[in-house]
């Protein structure tokens, strides 16, 4: 058996550790996004102190429906990554009565009970979503900074990192 200089076993270890973080960094720039939840503004759905996965090709040949729960950057500072639910469409009235999002004057109130903590019992707007933006809440409606109280309430389409495929840390579960 032919053995192995230190020389050559050194060289082999830096070759994979090279490998493997130039792998690390194409995930994470390219594929996913990890992201931090420091508030209890998605709460029900996601905890405080929660960590997200985002998957970045989610709206490659689509772009975000309504309920996605997305990472983006902030829009009043790009260097902070936010997780919200998407409520409001490109071209979309967002209207909030007593806590309740109406869409386009519907008669009816969006149907977000499944994920949505209320107590918030304000009335926001009207909000029209302008082309190529979207309009975002938090589920835990009355402790989030959302677009009902940014200074620039809507999220650009290529702000928007990718989809909350699950939650991790404190406690795994897929998000939908």
């Amino acid at each position: 058996m032919k053995q192995r200089g230190i020389g050559s076993e050194i060289f082999s270890w830096i070759k994979t550790i090279a490998l493997a973080f130039i792998f690390a960094y194409i995930i994470t720039q390219h594929i996913v996004v990890n992201a931090w939840v420091p508030s209890g503004s998605m709460e029900r759905s996601i905890m405080t102190g929660d960590r997200v996965v985002a998957f970045r090709l989610s709206y490659l040949m689509s772009t975000p429906d309504r309920f996605d729960v997305v990472v983006f950057r902030f829009p009043d500072d790009p260097s902070k990554l936010f997780v919200k639910r998407v409520i409001g469409l490109p071209g979309e009235t967002i209207n909030i009565v007593d806590g309740r999002v109406f869409i386009n004057n519907a008669n009816r109130p969006l149907d977000d009970d499944p994920f949505v903590t209320y107590g918030d019992y304000e009335s926001y707007g009207p909000f029209v979503v302008p082309e190529g933006h979207y309009f975002m809440l938090g589920d835990n409606r009355i402790n989030s900074e959302d677009s009902r109280r940014w200074d620039t309430p809507f999220v650009e389409r290529d702000q928007i990192l990718g989809r909350v495929i699950f939650k991790y840390y404190r406690g795994f579960g897929f998000i939908n």
